[in-house]
């Protein structure tokens, strides 16, 4: 399933952590892609921190270079390997640097990674981050090291991820791992391996570890967070053979929202991303009855034909789609709802296309992420069937898909307007260092001028006077 992406046009994002004392090597360590791949980087961060390792975010005094990448589209593959030309120069000045690269990218190209990739040492599978320092020390004795292993129980449940960067506000924690979601386009289950979900009495502690340490809002995070099925462990796919009491005693999505939510009432709740055809009425119904769950919905639909979500393999139909938006603005009333579209897939039609953008207008999104189709080598789109809309066409339908979003993002940013938002401060506004920048429970961003006493974590209360196409304008109510 595809995720939600951060910005991958930036070159990467590196991050440090307090130092440990009596480690003496440096960790350069950069993530690209999706939140899934940030959330990774904390958890290696915490392995190698234990192995001797501080971070740093300065490349030239680094001991170990690691990229934590992403394959999902061709443009975040090309952008890695820019990155990693970067590096050869310092590699010529540093011959004891490590270079290694982590996750999907790793996963996919494997040992193709070492022959293309000269100066890369170290290529490292999202399953396997546990066998680092095993694979650090044959790079130590001059070898290359690989280890691209898929795990059907890997998820990584005991180990404390160090917050790496951020704002001390705001954190990620992993919930699944890994996809069953065969779309056609799509090479996420072949980098990172069947579904399967993490303890929920690991989550809960992570969540009260994190409310004790100052965090404020916590996104539950996975690939289909929607498909979350504890039953003791194992893949999803493995739950029809588990015993009855494990099925008695499983916990669903829905059931693990409900005990996060009880657990830490006064931390803002917010998941990411959704399938729909795994999305269930109930986690509706337990948004509506916790305050501190967000009401907002990151819900990809890829396309508003039903021809092409039938190629796509999406296991639904747009009216399923629509149906499932009408209920929950009938549970919640005041939810928001996000998009991924994918532009141009294979044999795509204007009538397809035009199915898209009356979708787009019927549900009314605040935003979306939206994207040209890009073919993924291994991917079942890319074995059986033939990438035909020509480059100029997909760039035209993306740029009208991009315009109507900008519209309706508008417009839902204007019936915000006139009213009181509980706001938590994440940080200070990019454009105004006089204000403060925060989002609403239905995760709009909201800027407003500093007044004394507020601080970064503080949930105000924000009259919102105006709005742009995508930010809201407000100011505090005294």
């Amino acid at each position: 399933m595809q995720e939600k992406y951060i910005d991958e046009t930036k070159q990467g994002e590196a991050f440090a952590i307090a130092e440990k004392s009596g480690n003496s090597k440096k960790l350069f360590l950069e993530s690209y892609g999706c939140q899934m791949n940030f959330s990774d980087s904390e958890i290696v961060a915490s392995i190698l921190n234990e192995q001797g390792y501080n971070t740093t975010l300065k490349q030239e005094e680094a001991d170990l270079i690691l990229l934590n990448t992403c394959s999902i589209r061709e443009k975040a593959e090309q952008t890695v390997r820019m990155r990693l030309a970067q590096f050869k120069n310092l590699k010529k000045e540093k011959p004891n640097l490590t270079v290694g690269v982590l996750g999907c990218m790793a996963e996919r190209l494997k040992t193709k990674f070492l022959d293309e990739e000269q100066l890369v040492d170290l290529v490292v599978g999202p399953d396997a981050y546990r066998d680092l320092p095993n694979l650090l020390k044959e790079t130590d004795d001059g070898r290359d090291a690989i280890n691209v292993i898929l795990s059907k129980e890997e998820t990584y449940a005991d180990i404390n991820p160090v917050r790496l960067g951020g704002n001390g506000v705001t954190a990620f924690v992993t919930i699944t791992r890994g996809c069953d979601n065969m779309c056609t386009f799509c090479v996420v289950p072949f980098t990172r391996g069947r579904e399967r979900s993490r303890d929920p009495h690991s989550i809960i502690e992570e969540c009260l570890d994190l409310w004790n340490n100052g965090y404020k809002e916590i996104t539950l995070l996975g690939q289909n967070v929607d498909s979350y099925l504890w039953y003791g462990g194992g893949p999803k796919k493995d739950f029809a053979k588990a015993s009855e009491m494990q099925k008695l005693t499983a916990v669903n999505f829905a059931q693990l929202m409900e005990m996060v939510a009880t657990a830490v009432p006064n931390m803002r709740i917010r998941f990411s991303t959704s399938n729909p055809q795994d999305m269930s009425l109930d986690v509706f119904r337990v948004m509506a009855k916790h305050n501190n769950i967000c009401k907002y919905v990151h819900l990809p639909v890829q396309s508003g034909s039903d021809r092409i979500l039938d190629l796509m393999n999406r296991q639904h139909t747009r009216q399923e789609y629509l149906d499932l938006i009408r209920k929950a603005k009938e549970i919640v009333p005041d939810i928001s709802f996000s998009q991924d579209m994918i532009i141009g897939f294979c044999t795509e039609t204007e009538e397809d296309h035009q199915d898209t953008l009356s979708l787009m207008r019927e549900v009314e999104y605040d935003y979306g992420y939206m994207f040209a189709y890009s073919e993924r080598p291994g991917t079942p789109a890319h074995k059986k069937m033939e990438d035909d809309i020509p480059a100029d066409v997909k760039q035209r339908r993306l740029a009208e898909v991009i315009a109507l979003q900008g519209e309706l993002s508008k417009k839902r940013m204007a019936s915000y307007v006139g009213r009181v938002h509980e706001i938590l401060i994440e940080g200070v506004s990019k454009k105004n260092k006089n204000q403060w920048k925060g989002r609403n429970s239905q995760n709009a961003v909201c800027v407003f001028d500093m007044k004394e006493g507020q601080k970064i974590g503080d949930l105000v209360s924000v009259f919102v006077h105006g709005n742009t196409q995508g930010t809201l304008l407000g100011e505090t109510v005294l």
